[in-house]
């Protein structure tokens, strides 16, 4: 991702971020949120979770300038952050075993770096896939899923944008959003999500971030607790708590 709308500010003094035009505060706040910042909906709209996002990264950087403008030094300093992410490595998706390493060298990439918490992660896509480790769409068991859930969910805001992944991304809302820290059209083409490139960075994304239930898993696993039953709050509530738990100790002895 490169931030080219954001290059054009005047890079002589500090520019407030309240100034940036849409597709600037659209760019910075994708930036933000594939950093793993709360800046809310990318919506190109300069309001509080924007701002607090920005001074969490000023914070945590240490730059000195003031935490509502960017100046040549922290858009640096974000660009930079931002190449940190790209992966070097080709992953290998062909197997359960080239899967699974996958997930635990992107959970490290993104930050999830405690063997508790990577556990937790390969047990929910162990779960979520019925062991397979590979992306499944929604109904995935039944023989036209599509169809089914064409028939049963005909929400102009669900379908077609129903369960994908390693985990599953649903609602539109959430596609346009992830299609924007992917750099793909996912609004145009959800059949994308099923990606493996795309499908993990989802699962490992949204864990870290809360995107999909608004829990985080350091809400439960961090340094001073382990908490895989109430874990699959990020998820989906407590529905089926135990086994992914059963499933993340298991996980966990292989680490």
């Amino acid at each position: 991702m490169t931030l080219s709308e954001l290059t054009t500010i005047s890079k002589n003094e500090p520019t407030p971020i309240i100034n940036l035009s849409h597709t600037q505060l659209i760019e910075l706040q994708t930036a933000l949120v594939k950093l793993g910042y709360p800046a809310g909906e990318i919506d190109g709209i300069y309001g509080h979770n924007t701002r607090n996002a920005w001074a969490e990264l000023m914070a945590d950087t240490d730059l000195k300038n003031e935490s509502d403008s960017i100046d040549k030094i922290s858009l640096s300093m974000l660009q930079q952050m931002v190449n940190a992410l790209k992966h070097n490595t080709t992953y290998n998706f062909t197997t359960k075993k080239g899967t699974i390493e996958a997930i635990k060298n992107e959970c490290i990439r993104q930050g999830i770096c405690l063997k508790t918490q990577m556990a937790y992660v390969l047990a929910t896509a162990d779960h979520e896939t019925n062991h397979t480790f590979k992306p499944v769409i929604e109904a995935y068991w039944l023989p036209n899923p599509d169809n089914y859930l064409k028939t049963h969910l005909p929400s102009s805001n669900y379908y077609p944008y129903y369960g994908r992944g390693y985990v599953q991304l649903t609602w539109d809302y959430n596609y346009e959003k992830y299609g924007k820290l992917v750099e793909k059209d996912l609004l145009k083409h959800p059949e994308m999500a099923l990606d493996p490139e795309i499908a993990l960075f989802v699962l490992v994304h949204g864990f870290k971030t809360g995107a999909f239930t608004g829990r985080k898993l350091a809400d439960y696993i961090n340094e001073h607790k382990t908490n895989f039953i109430n874990a699959r709050r990020c998820i989906n509530g407590i529905d089926k708590a135990e086994e992914i738990a059963a499933l993340a100790k298991q996980h966990l002895k292989d680490l």
